[in-house]
């Protein structure tokens, strides 16, 4: 089953592998308790997969996903149902993933002793073996890294998989009002240059466009591409940081009804339809967020450490509530199928108008390739060219 018509991917968006601009409409939008607390909140969404066993928690390690299965265990243990299970993948051939202290550390405050472990090497390649059954099964889906899920709801299966997908996204400001925000809330000592970050970040929604369209291009973001489309996708970008409210509040609004945040929740949606499995995001509820943004403590200026401290202080050691080191894994989805692809790749799949064949052919066999994450949805449009290309010379 392809994604619904309404989140079929552009062409610029295959060729750039970003997502820009916002979806009309609301989301669903389940009834809300009023006073309800976010804890209270998030623990409802909990519940759910705590009542469908096995619940399984996608834990890395990192902050969000140790505090949905803190939250999860400790609430398991209060009503007396199934502890959840915290399933982890880990890639030992991938050194800049490693967080098994973290993980260790978490898993025993939280007092869990089933832990399921998957050792993994390239199966999670972008065009590796997991990936390429859903692009047959699926066609392109956004994130190309959509996949990464698959192991886990498949352990899953008939139960439910508990994820920490939307702390980033609703907690955490982007680097372009990160360092206002943070002055502004007093978590920092102002500098000189904060004035003009400041002036910028309050200035009105079309002055912000103007001065940050004027930035040069990350390179990361489309050096592949033709003038045009790099010039498109730059100011989409620029629109959308303009847009970024400061506040936490109208921040977690803006961020609900992002299109490439609605893409990617509706392809883990069909990933966990095939498997059998209840996908719960937890952080990304209506009543958790509706109940986060009325919460006078964290409604201001508040950044991700301190809401995870308020929220996740009695069950979570301080040290993980404040961590800011995160996991790499550009090594396990540009590995050796990805590799062994770019070198043989003809240019199918891409559109000339859009992406400069010599110059993605010359980034994707260099060492340099997995540094660049956003080709990949290109990376997967080009590998199921191919495939139907060798499909109908079979007929």
């Amino acid at each position: 089953m392809p994604l619904a018509e309404r989140f079929q991917l552009t062409p610029l968006e295959v060729a750039a592998g970003s997502l820009f601009g916002s979806e009309p409409g609301e989301r669903r939008r389940p009834e809300r308790k009023r006073g309800e607390s976010p804890l209270a909140a998030l623990e409802s969404v909990i519940r759910e997969g705590l009542q469908r066993a096995p619940c399984l928690v996608a834990f890395s390690g990192g902050r969000d996903s140790s505090a949905v299965l803190a939250v999860a265990a400790a609430l398991a243990r209060r009503e007396q149902l199934p502890l959840p299970i915290p399933i982890t993948l880990r890639f030992p051939e991938a050194a800049a993933t490693e967080e098994a202290d973290w993980q260790e550390r978490v898993v025993a405050a939280v007092g869990l002793h089933d832990w399921v472990r998957i050792g993994m090497t390239d199966e999670l390649d972008c065009v590796g073996p997991i990936a390429t059954r859903v692009l047959e099964r699926h066609g392109l889906m956004w994130p190309s890294n959509a996949h990464l899920l698959v192991p886990m709801l498949e352990d899953a299966s008939s139960g439910s998989l508990l994820t920490g997908n939307g702390g980033d996204q609703y907690f955490a400001a982007s680097p372009t009002i990160e360092r206002p925000a943070a002055v502004l809330g007093r978590r920092v000592r102002p500098e000189v240059r904060d004035i003009l970050r400041i002036g910028l970040a309050l200035s009105p929604r079309p002055l912000r466009r103007a001065v940050l369209v004027r930035r040069p291009p990350d390179p990361r973001r489309g050096s592949w591409l033709r003038e045009g489309a790099l010039r498109a996708v730059h100011a989409a970008w620029a629109r959308d940081a303009a847009s970024e409210p400061l506040r936490l509040g109208p921040r977690v609004r803006w961020s609900w009804r992002l299109r490439g945040w609605l893409v990617g929740m509706t392809s883990l949606e069909l990933l966990a339809a095939d498997a059998g499995t209840l996908l719960l995001h937890p952080f990304d509820t209506h009543r958790f967020l509706d109940a986060l943004t009325r919460e006078p403590k964290v409604r201001g200026l508040a950044d991700r450490t301190e809401v995870m401290r308020r929220l996740f202080g009695s069950v979570l050691p301080d040290d993980v509530c404040s961590r800011s080191s995160k996991a790499s894994f550009n090594d396990v989805f540009w590995n050796r199928h990805s590799e062994a692809f770019a070198e043989r790749w003809t240019g199918a799949g891409a559109d000339p108008e859009l992406v400069d064949i010599d110059v993605l052919r010359s980034l994707w066999t260099s060492p340099e390739a997995r540094n660049y994450y956003l080709s990949t949805t290109q990376l997967q449009a080009a590998w199921l060219a191919e495939r139907r290309r060798l499909d109908g010379a079979a007929q």
